[in-house]
């Protein structure tokens, strides 16, 4: 995405996270364990004594469990089909699930999801050893390739701040960047500043379908982005203040990219937009349209969706480069409530018909997908 110049900002917002996953040998949601009983690092998912399936494996960051490490593990899942279990942990790192590891499930232990938190702090702009700088996608503290993919009630991180690296100006930060297709996600947390969540595809020709279920993504600039063809229920967005900037707009909450061919893009259903800035200093969108791509029109469809005063009610879209205004691409509303979401100026908001509002739903985004309930 855009550079964006350096901002001041916190780490409040990571440390709260990281300090909900300090007792790294037990649970810290749920009931207390009675005097004198062990705690179980895995809760009710069993243990590498007592596996839930030959191909579960187990990460605890204090040696209970096969690896202290997801990266670890993730390079000992050889093939389809395995689960990670991950105790209460910080695990500083970063992780890729290649193309081969199809169907692989990563579940939290704890009831919890700020309890198992990955996180690594690359920047688009950060230096590599061998040299160059590693670009958005390579800033990925989680990157995901493989078909299949499931997650349960982890914290994805990418704590880099700008105001600590203010000689870097490619300042996009990526938590997570997840490629494949029937990706899901349910009760996650994805927490970064510029490009937290990059919901993409392997390809520009490959229509990757993916879901986040009860999830919490937070960031200022662009923060969820990507060409995936990607389902947001029941999930909270939140943007982030700065300290430095002179005016609006902050940032954008969205920054679709979809392919002119796929007839879905992002569509965002029974949500809740909310700031941490000052009423209006956010745009709910703009369009991405990369300069090397002639194919890319941009899809976003909002419904249902409590929007806040953060979002500026009266323009809340917002073109990136001038060649492709957002009025051109495919954004569009449906029986949004709140502050953000009063329709001032009627051609500022499109609105769905009822008639188009019956085709918006998650059964026409995922096909003959349905994506594994939370466990």
């Amino acid at each position: 995405m855009l550079s964006q110049p350096p901002l001041s900002l916190s780490r409040r917002t990571f440390l709260a996270a990281s300090a909900a996953a300090g007792a790294v040998t037990g649970l810290s949601a749920g009931p207390a364990r009675a005097a004198g009983t062990r705690p179980r690092p895995f809760g009710r998912y069993g243990s590498p004594a007592a596996r839930l399936t030959p191909r579960t494996l187990y990460v605890h960051p204090g040696g209970a469990g096969d690896f202290t490490s997801v990266r670890d593990a993730v390079a000992a899942a050889n093939g389809p089909g395995h689960t990670l279990v991950i105790a209460p942990g910080v695990y500083r790192q970063t992780v890729a699930v290649d193309p081969g590891r199809t169907e692989m499930t990563w579940i939290g232990a704890s009831e919890n999801p700020r309890d198992a938190v990955i996180v690594y702090d690359n920047a688009a702009g950060t230096p590599k050893p061998g040299g160059g700088t590693y670009g958005t996608t390579g800033s990925a503290t989680t990157t995901v390739r493989a078909d299949g993919f499931t997650a349960h009630r982890i914290t994805f991180a990418n704590d880099f701040l700008r105001a600590d690296h203010p000689d870097i100006t490619g300042t996009q930060a990526v938590a997570i960047k997840v490629q494949g297709d029937r990706s899901a996600f349910h009760h996650c947390r994805f927490l970064g500043h510029q490009d937290t969540l990059y919901a993409d595809s392997n390809s520009a020709s490959l229509f990757a379908r993916q879901f986040f279920s009860h999830c919490y993504v937070e960031g200022d600039v662009d923060f969820v982005f990507g060409r995936a063809t990607a389902v947001f229920e029941h999930c909270h967005f939140r943007t982030l203040n700065r300290t430095d900037a002179s005016g609006a707009p902050y940032g954008f909450v969205f920054a679709p990219s979809t392919e002119r061919a796929n007839p879905h893009g992002y569509l965002v259903t029974r949500g809740h937009v909310s700031s941490e800035a000052p009423d209006g200093y956010y745009k709910l969108a703009r369009p991405w349209v990369p300069t090397s791509s002639t194919t890319v029109r941009p899809m976003l469809t909002v419904r249902n969706t409590r929007l806040g005063p953060g979002i500026d009610a009266l323009a809340p879209y917002a073109t990136m480069r001038d060649a492709h205004p957002w009025q051109d691409q495919r954004f569009a509303e449906y029986r949004n409530t709140g502050p953000g979401a009063v329709v001032t100026v009627p051609e500022n908001r499109p609105q769905l018909t009822d008639e188009q509002a019956e085709s918006a739903t998650r059964a026409a985004w995922l096909g003959d997908w349905r994506p594994r309930e939370a466990c």
